[in-house]
């Protein structure tokens, strides 16, 4: 293909799409430039489907090198490894906006692949590697509905920001990845200061009126050099046999999914299908159906009927109605020496939290594209087998876990208190010991319980509710939300569409759809059915429950104490290879903390050890006046006196008339070299000799 390049203004800024030089063998394939960021996106398919899956196989990857800023990876093997959190993040985002576009029957493999080659901080690599991906694959022969186009939303000083700088960034009040075809919204990812629900649609439309545009030059690029869709082999389900198995089994179907015990329609499901099996034998001897197609052709009936029943009985398959929230409960500290701990339930959705606070140097280090260095707030999310009642070995969390760990991090950031106010590294864990469905915000619920047990002074609480969507089979501008959504309605649903915040606003957002996007009304029902769940939430069980923050942390946490120092000091505090802070550690027990401004963080469980170290640290960089009073330790004796060290590094002496009421004839008649002894600073001579006195007992 002959080389050919496209710019547009994109937010003020230049982006660039150049096809048609490299990756020549993919089968679609771009550079995409922004300012001096650069991304090359690629896509291919396999030529045959895959057998025996019954899922559409797409793997979206975004690949950060560290090149791309000036870096060498850190650790012994000095190249990239496994991918970085926000990496997996990015390509999450990639993929869950175009997945609804290409077919629901297609089952070949197909791979989006985003090679971040340079980045220029302002520029984010984020959106350019989304342009890329969705230019890849339109340009292609893999099937696709597309294309998409996506932008970042910022909030600065009251004002929607496209795309912001870096600087922007740091003052936005929120972050939030939107992603849409030329119609509809395809993707919200959003983290936001409590953001009012109407600031938030509006800043959505002001976005997408930028998508339409990227949209448009990618259906330009795709006119002049797309390459013809190729016909694929259809994995549907025959109508035929779809027809055959709804007229045995739909009323039986019926009776199953009504069922208000997930584990009782599992089971009842189980037995239907292995019915259907044998109904399906008898009719067609002579060519039996294999198993996975009864699978999916009973899968494809449960998800008709609830679909159904939700939309034409405006009820859903427990019983509740559409803005009806499953039972509720919490309940904190049912964990004895961890830092703080909680228990959410919703329904069948249970989720245990766990708080560890540590010192400020246990943040985590970040080796990552961008200039975020540390993140002191960590939020981790696990889902074993076992919560779904399945057996499956642990293999550490996977893109699911991590985007959903991220997803409740961003929902409690903005409530975090800085670490002047809670000098602490904060870690939450949450373990979801059950799911049916809302895991995610059930986390949030749960974690915001954890950090009120744990005496973590939030700003506000926070919880999470998510909201459901069915959009009418036969006439698609007809749909129905509702709110809190199981996991049969998650299956079978449209959307999945979570929502985190206080009182006052959104801190989180994170969008999941089956269709091909959300209109604006869509999206401020769910807005709207959002809010009244999760205030309802935080009035009926997360304040009642726990009503404010502990006024202390727990007694096994460690308990942080601060002080500053002048920065030129610093050498004085950690002395020659660290011989100074060394000895106060060894003497105090206590860890400390020193950073480059002069913040100085001692942790201990002792109190008491904890403000001696304190008081060490201040008077190694305090001049001693006349008069100062100090707890010393005699280093050395001579015929004139003793020397004390009454701080580390620091030594006074303490002539032989100052050791004693009484007349002294020898030093070592009063004294001995490892002896505790008080002393007072009595002068500091020209020479800043410093002079003591022993106090004495009166």
């Amino acid at each position: 293909m002959e080389k050919k390049v496209y710019s547009i203004d994109f937010a003020g800024r230049e982006l660039t799409v150049e096809v048609g030089r490299l990756a020549q063998l993919a089968n679609g394939s771009a550079l995409i430039r922004y300012g001096d960021t650069a991304i090359i996106s690629a896509a291919t398919m396999s030529e045959s489907p895959r057998e025996g899956i019954d899922f559409f196989p797409l793997s979206v990857d975004y690949e950060e090198k560290l090149y791309s800023v000036g870096k060498i990876p850190g650790g012994f093997i000095k190249r990239e490894g496994r991918p970085t959190e926000k990496a997996v993040l990015t390509s999450r985002n990639i993929d869950r906006p175009m997945r609804p576009l290409f077919p629901k029957d297609l089952r070949n493999d197909v791979t989006v692949v985003n090679t971040v080659l340079s980045v220029e901080q302002d520029n984010s690599p984020e959106i350019a590697a989304m342009v890329g991906a969705s230019v890849a694959v339109s340009i292609s022969n893999i099937p696709f509905n597309g294309p998409i186009g996506g932008v970042i939303l910022g909030l600065v000083d009251g004002q929607v920001v496209l795309n912001p700088t870096q600087a922007q960034r740091e003052a936005s009040a929120m972050y939030v990845t939107l992603v849409g075809t030329a119609d509809k919204i395809m993707m919200i990812e959003a983290g936001a200061d409590e953001v009012p629900e109407d600031v938030m649609l509006d800043a959505i439309v002001k976005g997408h009126q930028e998508i339409k545009k990227i949209v448009a030059l990618i259906n330009q690029i795709v006119a002049e050099v797309g390459k013809p869709k190729i016909q694929y082999n259809s994995s549907a389900v025959p109508e035929a046999l779809f027809a055959d198995v709804k007229a045995f089994a739909y009323d039986e179907m019926r009776s199953a999914v009504l069922a208000v015990e997930k584990q009782d329609r599992d089971d009842a499901i189980l037995k239907l299908t292995a019915a259907v099996q044998e109904r399906l034998a008898e009719k067609y001897p002579e060519a039996p159906v294999a198993p996975a197609v009864v699978k999916e052709a009973v899968y494809n009936l449960e998800k008709k009927v609830v679909r159904e029943y939700l939309m034409k009985e405006q009820k859903r398959v427990d019983g509740r109605a559409l803005e009806d929230i499953r039972p509720l409960s919490a309940e904190v500290g049912l964990l004895p020496r961890v830092h703080g701990s909680a228990l959410f339930s919703r329904g069948q959705t249970q989720v245990l939290t766990a708080l560890t606070i540590a010192p400020m140097s246990e943040v985590q280090r970040l080796d990552g594209v961008d200039l975020e260095e540390t993140k002191r707030y960590m939020h981790h999310y696990n889902f074993p087998s076992y919560s779904v009642g399945e057996a499956r070995p642990s293999r550490g969390p996977g893109r699911r876990e991590i985007g959903h760990g991220a997803l409740a991090e961003r929902a409690l950031e903005p409530v975090i208190p800085d670490d002047v106010t809670f000098p602490y590294a904060i870690r939450l864990v949450s373990e979801v010991l059950m799911s049916n469905g809302s895991t995610s915000q059930g986390s949030v619920c749960a974690s915001t319980l954890a950090l009120m047990d744990g005496g973590v002074p939030i700003k506000a609480p926070v919880a999470g509710i998510s909201a459901g969507l069915i959009v009418d089979d036969e006439d698609p501008e007809k749909y129905i939300t509702f709110m809190d959504i199981q996991g049969i309605e998650d299956f079978f649903g449209d959307m999945d569409f979570k929502v985190a915040g206080t009182k006052a606003g959104i801190t989180a957002i994170q969008m999941d759809i089956k269709v091909p996007g959300l209109s604006y009304d869509i999206i401020k029902d769910a807005f709207a059915l959002t809010r009244k769940g999760r205030v309802k939430i935080i009035d009926e069980v997360i304040l009642a429950t726990l009503p404010k923050h502990r006024d202390q942390v727990s007694e096994y946490a460690p308990k942080i104490l601060t002080t500053s120092i002048d920065p030129e000091k610093i050498r004085d505090v950690i002395g020659t290879g660290g011989k100074v802070i060394n000895r106060i550690i060894a003497e105090t027990g206590v860890k400390i903390d020193v950073e480059e401004d002069g913040k100085v963080y001692v942790a201990t469980t002792d109190l008491e050890a904890g403000m001696r170290a304190i008081r060490i640290i201040e008077g190694i960089v305090k001049n001693p006046s006349p008069g100062d009073v100090f707890d010393g330790k005699v280093t050395r004796l001579m015929t004139f006196g003793a020397f004390v060290e009454f701080l580390p590094g620091k030594e006074g002496l303490v002539h032989i008339s100052k050791l004693a009421a009484k007349r002294v004839n020898k030093v070592e008649d009063v004294t001995a070299v490892g002896e505790a002894m008080k002393v007072k600073v009595v002068e500091i001579d020209k020479q800043g000799r410093i002079n003591l006195a022993k106090v004495l007992d009166e």
